[in-house]
């Protein structure tokens, strides 16, 4: 008699990986804002125009939540 076949485990799935480079809201260069994340302060600076902006963090923030701050903070200040 025979063996059974053991199936194979189902493939594990990709995890979506976060932006780190993000499009200035000034200059309208794609890629040229980066986001540094230092103890409780995030600086999102663009290597273009050199506008920049912080604010506070906490230890679950990352890159892309300084740079929605500082989309907010632009939404905020144009109303």
């Amino acid at each position: 008699m025979g063996k059974r076949k053991s199936s194979k485990p189902p493939p594990k799935k990709a995890v979506p990986k976060l932006a780190k480079q993000f499009d200035c809201p000034f200059c309208d260069h794609t890629q040229t804002v980066e986001c540094t994340l230092d103890k409780g302060q995030g600086v999102a600076l663009c290597r273009t125009c050199n506008a920049s902006f912080t604010t506070t963090i906490h230890e679950l923030s990352d890159a892309v939540d300084v740079y929605s701050d500082w989309i907010d903070a632009c939404e905020a200040a144009n109303r």
